[in-house]
């Protein structure tokens, strides 16, 4: 094996906070549809073989945190809606939970970067056109949540 072979291997790679968004926002999807409790849906997916790539403390404080704060969450991404809460697709509304879960929760990951996680979640889940909706009502939610980060050109 070559040394960027060796490098690029699932044993050396560093855990990927894009794989545990992937992963909670699959995890919130099921625990709408199917409400599966916290721990079941944490040892479900730490079972998958994929977890070896995903950031695994990541992926249970999005999973935690979004659940603990639930309400808080819709209630503050409901501000930015065109529509109540309750009409949103689950993953849209699964998307934004994690969207909403980590302006509020990790200031050390700018904001953008949130928008542009949420927006491929979307755009690999969701319906056709869904990740335009998620790219406007995150970009709101940013502008409320992180308007010093905005305002500071971060």
């Amino acid at each position: 094996m070559t040394e960027t072979a060796a490098e690029n291997s699932p044993e050396k790679r560093k855990p990927s906070r894009q794989q545990a968004r992937r992963f909670a926002m699959q995890a919130i999807y099921q625990w709408q549809i199917a409400e599966t409790t916290r721990g079941d849906l944490l040892a479900q997916f730490r079972s998958e073989p994929d977890m070896i790539r995903c950031d695994s403390a990541y992926f249970a404080d999005l999973v935690e945190g979004i659940l603990s704060n639930e309400p808080e969450l819709d209630a503050e991404f409901a501000k930015v809606l065109d529509r109540p809460v309750e009409q949103l697709d689950p993953i849209e509304r699964a998307t934004l939970l994690v969207g909403a879960y980590e302006l509020s929760n990790h200031p050390e990951i700018p904001y953008r970067v949130v928008i542009n996680e949420a927006v491929e979640l979307a755009k690999r889940y969701g319906a056709t056109d869904s990740h335009k909706y998620i790219n406007g009502v995150m970009d709101r939610l940013a502008r409320r949540l992180r308007e010093v980060e905005i305002k500071a050109g971060l």
